[in-house]
């Protein structure tokens, strides 16, 4: 199995809900390359962990390219984006 092969339509984002728990909820993220997940808030905190590709991650005055194996975490109530160079495909747990 393989995670580009959950997402199948033909959009520029595009999420596949890999886990629902009480806690919380796993997702695969797949961003087209100079595409982007716009600027928007997380009610809750989260980890974003790129499994291929490269992007660059915003929030405020923070900014992080994240290459595979890299992650970065999202606090709660924060403005944030993420920024597709590559096709990338991430995944997000929160």
């Amino acid at each position: 199995m393989n995670l580009k092969d959950l997402h199948t339509q033909d959009k520029a984002v595009q999420t596949n809900l890999l886990l629902q728990a009480e806690q919380g909820k796993v997702v695969s993220l797949q961003i087209a390359a100079k595409e982007q997940l716009k600027e928007h808030v997380s009610e809750v905190p989260a980890i974003l962990i790129c499994v291929l590709g490269k992007a660059v991650y915003k929030q405020e005055s923070l900014e992080v390219t994240l290459l595979a194996g890299d992650y970065v975490l999202i606090p709660k109530n924060i403005k944030h984006e993420v920024k597709a160079i590559t096709d990338s495909n991430f995944i997000l747990i929160k």
